[in-house]
């Protein structure tokens, strides 16, 4: 089978595609035949060597995968599946544990499943697990154009919050909007706007994928008891330092967000929160955006034009036409 593998950690422009042996499921496990995969930041690192998973080469990338089901404990063949790992799920056929693939509903493509499982399944925990979103909240989300983005914009909704979007460029805010932000605004002066918006008293969360220079003037949009969310940096300016006076003149937190840490070593989480998900699917609050398809032989190109934050919404790599 065609798979999408690191065989040097020198970067995006070195993975390959090449035949690997076919993928065979052990007891507890699900065969999927994998139809589309998920562009993803822990791919970027990993094909870089710079990931806190540190696979030997030769490794098979991809995080988030989605396909129909071959065989597998609990699931009937021919069901459209979507599963997430820490990699591997780039290839024709992958074997993931059924604690970790998920039944797709009816109204769901495989492009958009590839965004569900790490990039929603991150958004509800930071919100809901870590932030405490209580429906009313409003929610401010950096780099709102972007899968992590884009996905807790539509998480917030779904969880009844307000939510503002900033966004570098006019083209991302107006993605951001048709995403079902309620506001979009821009970087600059984005603390200003926001305490405009809510009419002095500043946002109850903010979730930030993007570090760097944007995290002090992200502490100061807070409201009072208000909660900022540290999910990456993304900005690659360097890890922000907190003077930590300004947490407690206005009771502010500071919650590191590390879905995958947790989820993986507590069986059962991630089928609960798909149970949390699947309603706000339903409802179609959730779904998810697609900025570009990628065949499988781009699946490097993808990640330089991620690295470049050149994306919207969630990119993916079709595996089969």
């Amino acid at each position: 089978m065609r798979a999408v593998q690191v065989l040097t950690t020198t970067g995006p422009s070195d993975i390959v595609v090449t035949e690997v042996p076919d993928a065979v499921a052990a007891p507890g496990q699900v065969l999927v035949e994998v139809h589309t995969v998920g562009i993803s930041f822990p791919d970027l690192l990993l094909s870089r060597g710079e990931y806190q998973l540190r696979p030997e080469p030769p490794f098979t990338l991809g995080v988030d995968f989605a396909g129909v089901v071959v065989s597998g404990d609990g699931f009937e063949p021919g069901q459209r599946v979507a599963g997430v790992g820490g990699y591997g799920g780039a290839a024709e056929l992958v074997v993931g544990s059924a604690e970790n693939v998920f039944v797709l509903p009816d109204a769901i493509s495989f492009d958009e499943a590839v965004a569900l499982p790490m990039n929603y399944l991150t958004a509800l925990f930071a919100l809901d697990e870590r932030g405490g979103l209580k429906a009313g909240e409003t929610v401010l989300v950096h780099g709102a154009a972007g899968g992590v983005g884009t996905a807790t914009l539509q998480v917030a909704k779904g969880l009844g919050a307000t939510t503002i979007a900033v966004a570098s460029t006019e083209e991302k805010r107006a993605f951001a909007l048709a995403a079902g932000a309620d506001h979009a605004i821009a970087v600059e002066g984005f603390k200003d706007a926001a305490r405009e918006i809510t009419g002095g008293r500043g946002v109850d969360v903010v979730l930030d994928v993007v570090g760097g220079s944007l995290f002090t003037d992200s502490l100061r949009s807070l409201a009072p008891l208000g909660r900022l969310l540290v999910v990456g940096f993304a900005a690659g300016e360097g890890i922000p330092e907190v003077k930590v006076n300004r947490l407690l003149l206005n009771n502010a937190d500071v919650r590191g967000v590390g879905w995958g840490a947790y989820a993986f070593a507590n069986p059962g989480y991630m089928a609960r929160q798909w149970a949390q998900l699947v309603p706000m699917i339903e409802a179609g609050v959730v779904k998810p955006p697609i900025g570009k398809a990628y065949p499988i032989d781009g699946f490097g190109q993808a990640l330089l034009d991620m690295d470049a934050r050149a994306t919207l919404g969630k990119s993916v790599v079709r595996i089969r036409d």
